[in-house]
């Protein structure tokens, strides 16, 4: 159901009224209360990826890819920027604009990889919910002592998915509704930022404090670690007796991690979301101005505090420095405190991955269990460091290294509550998105039946995350999902190049002179890097010739139509 003329006039009018007025002042007064989608953007930017994300840069960089996500953010904005452009210059929904104005390969393209990207994006936000219930929040009712994990995921996913449907269902009531549904999204972001703001106040008043100059030359763009491990790793891979299959090891990690923290900036699903929720609310061209507002406070301003804060709070605990338990200190007969029960078999697995570089995968394949133990214990001492170093660590390890330094309400029940925000209002526009894309696969783009049954479809597939994706770092189970997600997203960009160059779409609104070289070159330079990160994704995959035969297959496809759309029927 659209927005009624009346509220959309009255919002236009406040617009015209604060350009009238003169200033600034009055400009950002109108366009902060009138705000809506980019806080949308926000709410699904800020889930269990870019926890994922900024949790291991902090890990394996500390704080030398500072800037990583918020140049990835600029750059998703500027892709944000054009879609709305175009979307209220022309007032057209965009799938069906693609389709008939670019490409049919390219629109199909889009929706399908939205709807994917949501049905995989889902289950890890699910299961970092869970987690962050079960290990910070609530561990004496839901934790392993008080009843199975089996009832406890279940009754947990249950309240998760009811209240989740609940709150979209307020999205397809009306124009209320919408309001509504914003205003709840605007608190749960709120949240997200406040919670681990909190988290790095207190870290910069207890203590030593945090090294500040460090984390703002940590802004500085640096690609270096694309091809080379932290400079904190030098001195314990020099001590190692293999230096070159650790700092394998690592860069492999970093560029897994940096592909995710690109890639859960703006994702592909969020392309689709932020049009379809402009038009919902009945915008037009005279709101482009306040739609690129809206993503500079809604979107870029939210991720860049959480995710810097989470960056910061994961370094300055956990970059180099070894998991505790798992390396004796020198002299002791064994180590002081019993190593966290998650992280046990990560840890096993990376010298087990050690020892069959050393060894060979077959004679590795044929050492018994006692002899495998032994040669564990036989390792170096830098090399189970390096281990316990780079084993994957969880939220819920954070906020145990945590509490000694900020206390245990700040480090397990703010620090958690961020995290189960994230986990909720990523699970909500996912559902959102979902709808929109159910809807306009099947042509009824204005049915709430549609739309409400591409939300539970999205939810459905999320609850069974915490089953299906059990490993030990719930975390981690965003990597993957978003490198996946990196993979699909060029599909978007170079679709809204085009469209911003259509004359025949855009028309009279289509940009001349140096705004038309302007938009191309931002527009060009984010396409390149998108680009650039699925192929790194597709590399890193363990099945490569997969993921590029699929997408080479598709961009023929796209580009044979698109010749034989112009070439011209024979007499």
């Amino acid at each position: 159901m659209s927005t009624p003329e009346s509220q959309v006039e009255r919002d236009r009018q406040a617009i015209r009224t604060a350009v009238e007025a003169g200033g600034i002042g009055p400009r950002l007064r109108t366009y902060t209360r009138l705000s809506g989608p980019g806080w949308l953007q926000g709410a699904i930017t800020l889930g269990g990826g870019s926890l994922a994300g900024s949790l291991y840069l902090g890990v394996l960089a500390g704080y030398g890819l500072m800037w990583l996500q918020p140049v990835a953010m600029v750059l998703g904005i500027i892709m944000l920027s054009a879609i709305s452009y175009v979307t209220l210059s022309t007032g057209e929904r965009p799938f069906d604009a693609i389709n008939r104005q670019i490409n049919p390969v390219l629109g199909w393209g889009w929706l399908i990889a939205t709807m994917m990207a949501n049905l995989v994006w889902c289950m890890p936000q699910f299961a970092l919910g869970t987690a962050a219930v079960q290990q910070n929040l609530m561990p004496q009712v839901f934790g392993e002592e008080a009843m199975s994990d089996v009832t406890a995921k279940a009754i947990i996913i249950a309240v998760l998915f009811a209240g989740c449907l609940f709150v979209v269902w307020f999205y397809d009531s009306g124009n209320r509704g919408i309001r509504l549904f914003e205003g709840m999204l605007k608190l749960m972001v709120a949240v997200v930022v406040l919670s681990f703001f909190g988290v790095v106040v207190q870290m910069s008043i207890s203590g030593d404090g945090l090294p500040w100059g460090r984390i703002l030359a940590g802004f500085i763009p640096d690609l270096s670690m694309l091809t080379e491990p932290s400079s904190e790793f030098a001195a314990v891979l020099a001590a190692s007796a293999a230096p070159g299959f650790w700092s394998n090891e690592i860069v492999t990690q970093q560029q897994k991690v940096m592909i995710t923290a690109a890639a859960t900036a703006v994702g592909i699903n969020m392309t689709f979301l932020l049009p379809y929720s402009m038009l919902r609310r009945g915008w037009d061209r005279e709101f482009r101005g306040l739609a690129m507002f809206d993503l500079s406070l809604g979107l870029f301003l939210p991720f860049f505090l959480a995710t810097s804060c989470v960056v910061i709070a994961a370094a300055s605990q956990f970059h180099a420095t070894p998991a505790p338990g798992f390396v004796q200190a020198e002299g002791a007969t064994e180590s002081a405190v019993a190593p966290a029960k998650n992280l046990v078999s990560g840890y096993t697995k990376l010298l087990d991955k050690r020892l069959k570089h050393e060894l060979g995968a077959a004679d590795f394949d044929k050492l018994q269990d006692t002899d495998l133990e032994f040669q564990r214990a036989s390792l170096s001492v830098a090399d189970r460091q390096l281990a316990a170093m780079l084993v994957n660590r969880d939220a819920f390890n954070l906020a145990a290294a945590l509490e000694s330094l900020t206390g245990r309400v700040m480090s397990h029940y703010v620090f958690g509550i961020g995290v189960l925000g994230m986990a909720i209002s990523s699970i909500i526009i996912l559902m959102l998105i979902n709808g929109f894309a159910l809807s306009e696969m099947v042509g009824m783009p204005n049915s709430r039946t549609a739309q409400r049954l591409g939300a539970a479809l999205a939810a459905l597939t999320g609850a069974s995350g915490p089953f299906l994706w059990s490993g030990d770092a719930k975390v981690w189970l965003a990597v993957p999902t978003s490198m996946f997600g990196m993979v699909l997203l060029p599909i978007a960009y170079f679709t809204f190049l085009m469209m911003m160059n259509s004359d025949k779409l855009l028309g009279e609104h289509a940009p001349r002179g140096p705004a038309r070289v302007a938009w191309n070159l931002l527009m060009g330079l984010a396409s390149v890097m998108a680009a650039f990160g699925s192929f790194w994704s597709i590399r890193s995959s363990p099945y490569p010739w997969v993921g590029g035969s699929c997408l080479g297959a598709f961009v023929v496809l796209a580009v044979c139509f698109h010749f034989q759309k112009r070439t011209p029927a024979t007499p």
